[in-house]
């Protein structure tokens, strides 16, 4: 991607991304404002959807009275139920008019400043998936222990034979909604990434650089019952490559409610 093409950004593409969200008042408005304001700034037709799980902190509450004056709404949850479940949850309450729904951290760890390029690379109509990666040329990581480091980059390698994304435990992303037609995405854990990744129906993909930095403000939800629900995940996704009918079995229902209406391609590699 040399340069933008912002009139073809605005004539193709709408697009929801979802914030899941537990006790992030802390960043949450300004989060919302900033990308609100790139948003009109770069003329982009995009809505931010807030999953809250009923936050003690507030945060659905700041987000409802941002609402007027954003493009974001808030879908409350009754409680902690779960990050992967939240941007499910969050993709099926998007507009309908929205042709592609992606998803990021509400923390700044992520990027958003990437998010035009992201849109771009689906506008261009070559991409089926954008993914916001640490472990592609231009991409990094900052504030994060050796040890971190080589406990994320194990993780991505232990999933690297269900897809060529390097940065495939990325959270950072926007896909185009056919492509998760017909697919059952498990909600289990906080890795939706690896489940659009391995499962969806998107063509090409790319992987546009960003730098992670360790989040500003909150708690991180990493411990150790999500490092399980990980290998849980993978072991699900690998039964379901080598038994496709027991995977059909075992995994919990969710997102697509639609049924498919043209198969798309086979997910190819092409990075960044």
């Amino acid at each position: 991607m040399c340069g933008y093409d912002f009139g073809l950004v605005r004539r193709r593409v709408k697009f929801s991304i979802v914030i899941p969200t537990y006790n992030e008042a802390g960043g949450i408005e300004k989060l919302v404002t900033s990308l609100g304001d790139l948003f009109a700034a770069k003329g982009l037709d995009g809505e931010l959807i807030v999953v809250d799980d009923n936050s003690p902190d507030g945060t659905g509450a700041i987000v409802d009275a941002l609402a007027g004056r954003y493009p974001v709404r808030c879908l409350h949850r009754p409680g902690k139920m779960g990050l992967s479940s939240g941007v499910i949850d969050g993709w099926n309450f998007a507009r309908p008019e929205s042709t592609a729904l992606g998803c990021m951290d509400a923390d700044f760890s992520h990027d958003y400043t990437i998010v035009p390029k992201l849109v771009e690379a689906i506008a261009s109509g070559t991409y089926g998936l954008a993914v916001g990666s640490r472990y592609v040329r231009g991409g990094g990581i900052e504030n994060w222990p050796l040890k971190r480091k080589i406990t994320s980059i194990i993780a991505c390698a232990m999933a690297w034979p269900l897809t060529p994304l390097r940065d495939i435990t990325s959270g950072f992303l926007l896909v185009r909604r056919d492509a998760l037609d017909g697919i059952v995405l498990d909600p289990i854990g906080f890795k939706i990434g690896l489940e659009v990744a391995a499962k969806a129906r998107y063509g090409k993909f790319i992987e546009v650089p960003y730098v992670f930095k360790d989040r500003v403000v909150g708690e991180s939800k990493l411990n150790g019952k999500e490092i399980t629900n990980y290998l849980k995940q993978l072991r699900r996704l690998y039964t379901g490559r080598v038994f496709p009918n027991r995977s059909k079995a075992t995994a919990a229902p969710s997102l697509v409610k639609r049924a498919p209406e043209v198969a798309a391609e086979p997910a190819a590699e092409q990075r960044a």
